[in-house]
């Protein structure tokens, strides 16, 4: 059975959702006014496709049709009529249709895949976030992907804390990005079409990757789960980004104004408190992965 929102109640949770995702949109879309970068808050904005108009849009998912709502119905994937909705026809209540849901089992059932699997085998809590130093290994420091910003360690510096460490980076979007000289370092080799066989809950990349897949599934899903899933990329990144190699010092973070420090991974205090915060996202990450596979199993079936 369809639920139908009235007018009043759908436009409150859509400001409520705005709101929301707003005390981070907002400063990214100032810095963007003004030709300013951010090196670590820009990038769900700039890495991921979805655009802050989008993210900012609430959808109510499948199953929830909204009275009134003629600003819904040319976008993609809503339906609007009695076909839909049986209830008050006459007010043409605006709905994800069943159609569109069933055009998306492909997608729906590749993200079910890979969440499954993912849910399903043991974390892993002792990469501690390597991969973004193999990002930059053997370069010069006016060569990395954050230029304008120096090592802390300096290249022979952060060279050596490469040299001294595991890498076993399974996360494929991670691994492309390693330096060529890095690539041999990584004792596993992700690729991009067999990320089922190696993403683990505690990697922060698949973390953070949840918000790709929430908002792919975007209007199938409602805009709460896929906000959830932003906040938790929004802090996965502040920590992937802490223990980077960069030294950051100077910047603040855009939802608290907390001055910038860094995890330093390379002592053993460091190292500690990367995998205690990475345990946390992970448990974060499982809660928020298994509401995503289950409304991958709520949509399969439609047709």
């Amino acid at each position: 059975m369809t639920q139908v929102l009235d007018e009043a109640t759908w436009r409150a949770r859509a400001a409520a959702h705005a709101e929301r995702v707003d005390a981070f949109v907002r400063p990214h879309l100032e810095r963007r006014g003004a030709s300013v970068k951010h090196p670590v808050h820009d990038f769900l904005f700039t890495y991921y496709s979805q655009r802050p108009a989008q993210l900012r849009r609430w959808h109510p998912g499948f199953g929830v049709a909204l009275e009134d709502a003629e600003e819904y119905a040319t976008l993609k994937g809503y339906a609007s009529g009695v076909e839909e909705v049986a209830q008050q026809p006459s007010r043409h209540p605006v709905t994800v249709s069943a159609a569109f849901v069933e055009s998306q089992r492909p997608l729906v059932e590749s993200i079910h895949a890979l969440l499954t699997a993912t849910a399903g085998r043991p974390a892993n809590f002792g990469c501690f976030g390597m991969h973004e130093w193999a990002m930059v290994y053997r370069l010069e420091e006016d060569e990395t992907r954050h230029a304008d910003w120096p090592l802390r360690l300096g290249a022979e510096g952060t060279d050596r804390v490469v040299e001294s460490h595991k890498v076993a980076c399974s996360h494929f979007d991670a691994f492309r990005f390693f330096t060529p000289q890095a690539r041999p370092l990584n004792t596993l080799s992700p690729g991009r079409d067999d990320r089922p066989s190696f993403e683990q809950p505690a990697c922060l990349h698949a973390g953070m990757d949840l918000y790709k897949h929430a908002f792919r599934l975007t209007p199938m899903i409602g805009s709460d789960l896929v906000a959830d899933c932003f906040e938790l990329a929004r802090d996965i990144r502040e920590l992937d980004m802490r223990a980077a190699p960069y030294d950051f010092t100077g910047i603040t973070m855009d939802h608290t104004g907390e001055e910038w420090t860094p995890v330093k991974i390379e002592t053993p205090e460091g190292k500690q408190e990367y995998v205690a915060a990475q345990k946390q996202f992970s448990e974060r990450g499982q809660v928020i992965r298994r509401a995503l596979v289950k409304q991958c199993e709520r949509l399969l079936p439609v047709h």
